[in-house]
């Protein structure tokens, strides 16, 4: 049903009253380093004034990862350094990673493998281990990386023969949703079978990862990232693409369907209801691109319109919309359900910008208003090359200890950032691995952001050539 003028309204005056400070995250940053309106002076235990995070990051004599005093790092995965328990080399590109808890002390991280097309294009694909390969013609995937209590480490696949696994999503009941960021069909860029798909993955358990099958029902297309509403079985769903720009999905399942481990690949391709947002403001008019917004506290309703043929075989979904069908966005990237809703990425948050264009937004929908609401919006950054300077969200996670932590994908050094329930952001780390010269600098983007079970480790990815990192340190809320 859709949602009335009359309700938005009223929705929109609740939810604008939370705005200053609304459950882990509140309204955040409006630009790089950036006081909120009502919060010039920060103060710490004793009332002194103080600044956000951790205090400036410390150059790394290994010249790999800069991270604030007391912070230390350790290298999880290396490709073409460490080994899986075939003894082949861990794959590269590493992207989307999720942390969970294991027997006995044990964390195990699912990280995706965001190789796109054949395998002869990479060096380090995901090795095809028998009865995990969907397409042995595709180099992606996904590993499971097993850290014991001792510090000891093991790697396996997960699932092989996939394609541009970007991002994803933790379910509810603890497996993970890997995301293809492709559309080829089989025939296309050497590939033997269709992609764009979602599939799951068990950490726990590798019989129940065999005979990969993709979850059609969610559609195909350039997913990115996905979360499952734990109370009302909504999965929503993110599409990194343009010309035009990509959808924010949601899927209700049918009437009857139970969630649980495996029962995902049981689903018909045309089970339940995949839709695209249609996002309007509260005087009823329609909002084409949230790239519109720039004011973090805007709100838009939502409502929701059905795809007409979700696995796209002669069109691609997000061009079976005609104009002022639904609203797009600037290159949609990470969720993360927290809060009782999701938080998104766009990772442009101007339809033009000055400069550097890479900037970026970070959305709440609330399911239980239908509506979004932007708490995030990173000024241009006017000098890539400075430390301290943000641009391009991806990947997020939503903190222990408050706010966001956020891994940037823009131009210049790339960081960890995190984004504080009062309003300021801060970096965590910097990727100081020079791939390029000291005329040409080039830093890999940050992945895989999110922390370990009991929040004492936070896992994140350089993505080229393939590194994961474990930051520990004196963690507390940020102010």
């Amino acid at each position: 049903m859709p949602l009335s003028r009359r309700d938005f309204t009223a929705r929109t005056v609740i939810a604008g009253a939370g705005v200053a400070l609304t459950g882990t995250v509140g309204a955040l940053a409006t630009a790089p380093g950036a006081l909120a309106a009502d919060d010039s002076t920060l103060r710490d235990e004793h009332g002194r004034p103080c600044e956000p995070g951790y205090g400036p990051l410390l150059a790394d004599p290994a010249g790999l990862l800069a991270l604030p005093a007391g912070f230390s790092y350790r290298v999880i995965t290396h490709s073409g350094v460490t080994s899986l328990d075939s003894g082949e080399s861990t794959p590269s590109n590493h992207d989307g990673t999720a942390a969970f808890e294991g027997h006995r002390g044990v964390t195990l991280l699912v990280n995706n493998h965001e190789l796109k097309g054949k395998r002869a294009n990479w060096a380090h694909p995901v090795p095809l281990t028998e009865g995990l390969v969907y397409d042995p013609a595709a180099a992606g995937g996904c590993t499971v990386v097993e850290v014991r209590r001792g510090g000891e480490v093991a790697e396996w696949v997960g699932i092989a023969g996939t394609s541009t696994n970007c991002a994803g999503g933790a379910t509810p009941w603890d497996t993970w949703l890997t995301c293809e960021e492709t559309e080829d069909l089989a025939g296309k860029n050497g590939m033997t079978k269709d992609h764009g798909y979602v599939f799951e993955v068990d950490p726990h358990d590798r019989r129940a990862n065999r005979d990969p099958k993709p979850v059609k029902a969610f559609g195909r297309y350039a997913h990115e990232a996905v979360v499952i509403d734990p109370r009302h079985g909504h999965a929503y769903l993110t599409e990194d693409a343009s010309g035009p720009n990509g959808l924010l999905y949601r899927w209700t399942p049918p009437s009857g369907f139970r969630y649980g481990r495996g029962k995902l690949r049981t689903l018909a391709a045309d089970a339940g209801v995949l839709a695209a947002a249609k996002c309007f403001d509260s005087a009823g008019r329609f909002v084409d691109d949230l790239s519109r917004a720039t004011k973090t506290g805007t709100v838009y309703g939502v409502d929701w319109v059905a795809v007409p043929d979700r696995d796209a075989r002669t069109v691609s979904v997000r061009k079976q919309f005609g104009e002022g069908a639904v609203t797009r966005a600037r290159k949609l990237e990470g969720m993360w359900w927290a809060d009782g809703g999701t938080y998104f990425v766009s990772s442009y948050a101007r339809e033009e910008s000055p400069g550097t264009a890479h900037d970026g937004q970070v959305w709440f929908y609330d399911p239980k208003r239908r509506t979004i609401r932007l708490t995030v919006v990173l000024g241009v950054n006017a000098d890539p090359a400075q430390d301290g300077s943000f641009d391009g969200p991806d990947n997020i996670t939503v903190s222990p200890y408050g706010g966001l932590v956020i891994a940037e994908d823009g131009s210049g050094l790339q960081h960890l950032f995190g984004a504080t329930e009062s309003g300021r952001t801060y970096p965590l780390a910097r990727n100081e691995l020079n791939m390029g010269t000291a005329q040409e600098p080039e830093y890999s983007e940050f992945t895989g952001v999110c922390f370990s079970p009991d929040g004492r480790t936070l896992y994140a990815n350089i993505q080229e050539p393939g590194i994961m990192l474990a930051i520990t340190g004196p963690w507390r809320r940020a102010h």
